[in-house]
């Protein structure tokens, strides 16, 4: 059981937005990684699905995820590969000043295995909807995890907004 979280590094998106969410020089010292994210996008839609990958790697088959969805009055699933599907962030057409929440864990992230991620998020839009997501992925690489990038999914036009934060902390189990 974890019983000690360590900041690593937060960062708050500036004016005009971010292509991208970066953490890079993660220390290989932790356990875990916990990536805990407030954000909104200025996708033109009340929603749209976050990316994840790791240490540069190229977008493809070694990225895999499945994940479950409901939205208070349907549920759905799927999966895929490419970067790791890690929820959604409310879009510019979502309720004004309303940020999804995500949470992201990346257990055993220095280790000799293949890495797996476990994410949970919420993007509400008061008028219509609210989406809440389960997710898990898999990094086929033993590498350890020495940087994070979350985007908006590939193709959609759009960054991610001002005020968007996302804190990266490490945990110990001893």
């Amino acid at each position: 059981m974890p019983n000690t979280f360590t900041l690593i590094s937060s960062t708050t998106v500036g004016s005009g937005g971010a292509s991208t969410i970066d953490f890079t020089n993660i220390p290989q010292t932790y356990t875990d990684l916990v990536l805990k994210v407030s954000a909104r996008s200025s996708y033109s839609n009340p929603w749209v699905s976050i990316g994840l990958k790791f240490n540069g790697a190229a977008a493809g088959a070694s990225f895999t995820w499945r994940e479950i969805d409901g939205s208070g009055t349907a549920a759905a699933s799927g999966s895929g590969n490419g970067d790791i599907y890690a929820g959604d962030f409310v879009g510019s057409t979502a309720t004004a000043n309303t940020f999804s929440n995500v949470d992201i864990y990346i257990p055993n992230y220095a280790g000799s295995n293949n890495k797996s991620v476990s994410t949970d998020s919420v993007t509400e839009n008061n008028a219509t909807a609210a989406v809440a997501m389960l997710g898990a992925g898999l990094w086929a690489n033993t590498a350890a995890i020495t940087s994070i990038s979350m985007r908006l999914y590939s193709g959609v036009a759009g960054t991610i907004s001002q005020y968007s934060t996302a804190y990266l902390y490490g945990i110990k189990n001893s």
